[in-house]
């Protein structure tokens, strides 16, 4: 996916006569820390409300302060994971979006990733979550995905988590099976270390039982 096609509409920019007090307002009425400056199709920088220091006049207009941060753009053609490196590097609020030209386009505030994280985990979508801690030698997603389709199951997301100094990676399945048992037993059957697993069926919340054992009493 593109950084384009994650742009919103919703949040307008703001222009360098603006004043500070329209911009507080527009961060609170949106909901947002950052909000992109623009004249025209200008892209001029991206205000923080950490430039806004407490002690300047409200009625002051924005083109006359200071900015913290450094190229907070990315282009429409470049990748998510660009957007996802900007936001958690700068610790931002919103990106915005350039063409080739530099000419403004619009933002990526940060519920429209966390809409395209929930997509491509397959959050909405019913099934069980297994967690393999694994060398990093043995890190086949081929492999995974035959034992998961063994027991007539398919690997909706997957992704694999390093850690520093260490050749052990953390490898995170979502299948479309909720009943997950006999996948597990089969990676355990092929030396996998499962580290975690959640929605199976043996670890439910009891509810079953409680229902039967209310309908046992009532039957009294």
């Amino acid at each position: 996916m593109f950084a384009v096609e994650l742009i919103a509409d919703a949040i307008p920019p703001v222009h360098t006569s603006d004043t500070i007090q329209k911009v507080l307002d527009r961060m609170v009425e949106f909901r947002v820390r950052h909000l992109p400056i623009v004249n025209e199709d200008q892209f001029l920088g991206l205000i923080a409300e950490s430039d806004i220091q407490p002690e300047i006049d409200t009625q002051t207009p924005i083109g006359s302060l200071a900015l913290s941060l450094v190229n907070p753009y990315v282009r429409e053609d470049q990748h998510v994971y660009d957007v996802i490196r900007l936001f958690y590097e700068q610790q931002l609020s919103v990106v915005p979006v350039l063409d080739i030209k530099k000419n403004y386009l619009g933002i990526i505030p940060i519920n429209a990733m966390n809409q395209y994280f929930a997509t491509i985990t397959s959050v909405s979508q019913p099934g069980g979550i297994i967690i393999l801690d694994i060398n990093n030698k043995n890190n086949s997603l081929a492999h995974m995905a035959q034992i998961v389709e063994s027991d007539n199951a398919q690997i909706l997301s997957s992704y694999v988590r390093a850690f520093p100094d260490s050749t052990r990676l953390e490898v995170t399945l979502k299948v479309n099976k909720q009943d997950i048992s006999n996948i597990i037993a089969t990676f355990l059957r092929y030396e996998y270390d499962v580290k975690a697993t959640f929605n199976h069926s043996e670890h439910d919340d009891g509810a079953m039982d409680r229902y039967a054992s209310l309908m046992n009493y009532l039957n009294l």
